[in-house]
């Protein structure tokens, strides 16, 4: 065969393409599981994060059984919630099954476009030395990409941490919601007040009002990520407002949640591909 001929261009490259796409396809097959365990890993070290059960950089160090360990000693409850704030289904606290990224973005666009027959939204109670802590997440748009995390409530309602989480804000700007201990600091004591006439919580450009409990200031020069990360704040706080205002002691909800039990739903385990998401 003529090597200088076009025939042969054509074939010589097809073959490269394909082996390079076969070699890609096997080396994301042999690493699938690990990063699953990392991406899981991590959604559960921002939750305890939040909780303030741990320090965000002793998680980090502990490696993915550790903080697995960690999880399924803290954990008393976890479940998915409907529209109504009653139970949807148990998830199972033994694999550590979690919701990852993936799935908080397809239940965003359910909330904001009012489909409550669809919502399906993560609640997770901790427990650390008697201290009852519910977990609530939420998901949304920051400046470049999706921003998420997650808010921790004492059972009154107070604020005890949050952890949030960016894929591409600016650093040092937009990327302080993550990376800035003093901006996650201000929503500690703070209150999710519902009310008919304001919001339950608000990201305030300017500094918040004095004495206003349920608000925090927003980061210098990071507008527009302070404006995503209130949207996702107070849509999913409106979200979980049948759920926290049921609320009596040790977490659960008044009347028969646990009769509300539906037939499992196709698992919503964090995988790798979840952490790609992009919000829209």
């Amino acid at each position: 065969m003529n090597t200088n001929g076009n025939i042969y261009t054509v074939i010589y490259t097809t073959l490269v393409v394909v082996l390079v796409a076969a070699v890609l396809a096997t080396v994301s097959q042999v690493l699938a599981p690990r990063q699953d365990a990392n991406v899981k890993a991590e959604t559960i070290s921002q939750m305890l994060a939040a909780a303030k059960f741990y320090e965000k950089s002793e998680l980090d160090a502990m490696g993915n059984d550790k903080v697995l360990e960690a999880y399924r000693s803290a954990v008393k409850e976890a479940f998915l919630i409907k529209a109504d704030g009653t139970l949807d289904r148990n998830l199972d606290i033994e694999s550590c099954e979690i919701v990852g990224t993936g799935a908080l973005k397809a239940q965003n666009k359910f909330i904001k476009n009012g489909e409550s027959d669809k919502v399906s939204i993560p609640v997770i109670i901790l427990d650390k030395d008697g201290e009852r802590v519910i977990v609530a997440a939420c998901y949304g748009a920051g400046l470049w990409g999706p921003i998420w995390g997650y808010i921790a409530v004492n059972e009154d309602k107070t604020i005890r941490g949050v952890y949030f989480d960016h894929e591409s804000e600016t650093p040092g700007l937009g990327a302080k919601i993550k990376d800035e201990p003093s901006f996650r600091a201000e929503f500690e004591g703070k209150s999710v007040i519902y009310s008919e006439d304001a919001p339950a919580f608000s990201i305030v450009k300017g500094g918040a009002p004095a004495g206003v409990d349920n608000a925090v200031d927003a980061i210098t020069g990071a507008t527009m990520t302070c404006n995503g990360l209130n949207a996702a704040i107070q849509t999913w706080l409106d979200a979980y407002e049948p759920y926290l205002n049921a609320i009596q002691p040790k977490g659960r909800l008044i009347g028969d949640l646990l009769e509300n039990l539906e037939a499992p739903a196709d698992s919503l385990c964090c995988n790798a591909a979840d952490s790609l998401a992009t919000a829209k």
